[in-house]
């Protein structure tokens, strides 16, 4: 905290750095899913965002109670969520626990077609009846413009998976893109002057939904961060063999990860 009581700091956690089905991938035999370097464990893809005594959550994996037990998240107070694939929703029920430290529900923010598929997955949570086993309590907040959390605003960065269309976020001098093959022309305006960039870069060769290496390399090199870490990462790239082929203002995100960015 600074002298006059505002945050000075964010501090961004990794807690997954993986593709839709982790690393090491079941059944698989592969190097990297051998590996004993513990960066080539990752879980599905998510971060913390802590600022000013709070934490806000991007995306519930289905690892998401490993995920907090690791990181040691002592409070939840709001999700920010991408979309609306299950490696990115499945962990939801997995909040209860901070329901019942902080005596209230949690605000969940996102696109209104991951809010919808989120009600439609979890309906038990907000049906209008009180069952006799606890559920997690939250208020849906759709969103397509910027919002406020807790004094930290955050603006939705549309980009292209696949056909689709999610949601990255800007949160000040920091940006976190997940799941996107392609960023839109007038989402590269809004990540000019970023401290820190993260990017999808599945592998090397190329996937219809998810970046590639060389293809974030160039999103990079056109947007200029001080800092890059590649996240959504499959098996086909070994951690330590990958960053000996990247600049050194590019790396590898994984797993614990800790980053610290100025507050804006």
């Amino acid at each position: 905290m600074s002298d006059n009581g505002t945050p000075s700091r964010i501090r961004i956690t990794v807690l997954g750095s993986g593709t839709s089905v982790g690393v090491p991938t079941i059944g698989c035999d592969c190097a990297v899913c051998r590996s004993a370097d513990p960066r080539d464990q990752r879980l599905r893809p998510s971060i913390a965002i802590r600022y000013a005594r709070r934490c806000v959550l991007v995306d519930t994996t289905p690892d998401f109670r490993t995920q907090a037990l690791r990181a040691r998240l002592e409070r939840l107070d709001a999700i920010v969520y991408t979309h609306e694939h299950a490696d990115h929703i499945m962990g939801l029920d997995d909040v209860r626990p901070f329901n019942f430290r902080q005596r209230g529900p949690i605000p969940v923010y996102g696109p209104e077609a991951a809010i919808e598929a989120i009600r439609r997955s979890f309906g038990y949570i907000f049906e209008n009846h009180h069952p006799q086993s606890s559920i997690p309590k939250l208020e849906t907040r759709p969103v397509d413009s910027a919002f406020e959390v807790y004094g930290l605003w955050f603006e939705p960065i549309p980009l292209r998976h696949g056909r689709g269309l999610v949601y990255g976020y800007r949160f000040g001098n920091a940006a976190y893109l997940t799941d996107h093959s392609e960023i839109p022309e007038e989402s590269l305006a809004r990540l000019e002057g970023l401290e820190v960039l993260f990017l999808d870069a599945l592998r090397h060769k190329p996937h219809p939904t998810h970046s590639t290496v060389e293809r974030s390399r160039g999103y990079v090199e056109r947007l200029r961060p001080k800092r890059a870490f590649f996240t959504h990462i499959c098996h086909d790239l070994g951690h330590a063999r990958t960053e000996e082929l990247l600049p050194p203002h590019i790396r590898l995100a994984y797993d614990g990860l800790e980053i610290e960015v100025p507050f804006p």
